[in-house]
């Protein structure tokens, strides 16, 4: 994987070159500060692999990959003001650094800009990127509507929770996957493997991320462990505890989800404790390592190992992460 520190300082070069805009200030600054404050720049990298698949020049589709990780960063924006985050990747959310109108406008100009972006694209590849960027951006936000209609729902089957994920975090890195291939003008046999590839890892990625959110190291996470418990959220992990708890744990676990007032730290581990009773942490594991197993043959599709060794490494080294 040499290519991934070029690739990521290529990306980190762009971020920094992207001014968004000036004045007034307090609408450009958290743009700025939310594009500012890291993360792992998946999305991005995913492009740039994808097209690299294809041709040597990645440079070249830099603008682009920085368009799908600025539309990343506008969902997260709005999505911390909808679950009232406080942290992301463990600074200030916009809206607690700011206000709540600022992160919503702010958030708007940002989705704006996205699409000035994809506008340096040459025309023959515009529309047909514009049109899949479209159906992926609807899609991210039904999956986040459901995600909140979860919410006020009794109960959540397993089928909806996939749905759910799919739509709101998975179609994203299928995109980011398919842009790179369709900007290296790659078949439309390969960008629709490598868009499943995309959808799969991406379930996996979070059925993983729902299981950090409850057992990872704190000082390493970078969001408030926990969030999901504290917050009732009916993640893979909560519905199958719900399915598998039996007697005293189911009775004890229903009554956490009823309480009002409760000590954050003592919940979350009253929990933890029900869940590890039931297995679930092992469940979830398997549950994700199926997605990453289906993702990865979508990826044989498309040529030799040796090819697409770089995708499968990072995808590898994502899979394995602790934070």
């Amino acid at each position: 994987m040499a290519v991934l520190p070029t690739y990521q300082k290529w990306i980190e070069a762009e971020i920094k070159k992207q001014k968004f805009g000036k004045n007034p200030p307090s609408l450009y600054e958290p743009i700025r500060y939310m594009m500012g404050i890291g993360g792992k720049r998946l999305r991005p990298m995913l492009t740039l692999l994808a097209y690299s698949l294809y041709r040597d020049n990645a440079k070249e589709a830099v603008p682009f990959a920085v368009a799908v990780e600025s539309f990343h960063n506008f969902t997260l924006m709005h999505d911390d003001i909808m679950d009232n985050a406080p942290l992301r990747r463990g600074q200030q959310t916009v809206h607690e650094k700011w206000n709540l109108s600022t992160a919503i406008l702010s958030g708007d100009v940002m989705l704006v800009k996205v699409y000035d972006m994809f506008l340096q694209l040459p025309p023959h590849q515009l529309k047909e990127a514009l049109s899949a960027f479209n159906r992926c951006a609807a899609e991210v936000c039904e999956g986040q509507q459901w995600d909140m209609e979860f919410e006020s729902m009794h109960s959540v089957t397993e089928a909806q929770y996939i749905h759910m994920i799919r739509l709101k975090t998975a179609v994203l890195l299928g995109f980011s996957l398919e842009l790179g291939a369709l900007l290296a003008g790659a078949s439309e046999a390969d960008r629709k493997a490598l868009y499943e590839f995309g959808v799969n890892i991406g379930i996996g990625f979070q059925l993983k991320d729902d299981l950090l959110d409850a057992y990872a190291d704190p000082d390493k996470f970078g969001k408030q462990v926990g969030g999901d418990i504290i917050a009732n959220k009916k993640t893979f992990l909560l519905i199958k505890a719900l399915e598998k708890s039996k007697g005293a744990s189911l009775r004890e676990l229903k009554t956490w989800l009823e309480v009002k007032k409760f000590k954050k730290k003592e919940k979350v581990d009253a929990v933890k404790r029900i869940y590890d009773l039931a297995g679930v942490p092992a469940l979830t594991e398997k549950k994700a390592n199926a997605y990453f197993d289906k993702g990865f043959k979508s990826l044989e599709k498309i040529g030799s190992p040796e090819k697409t060794a770089p995708l499968r490494e990072f995808a590898e080294a994502l899979m394995a992460r602790q934070s």
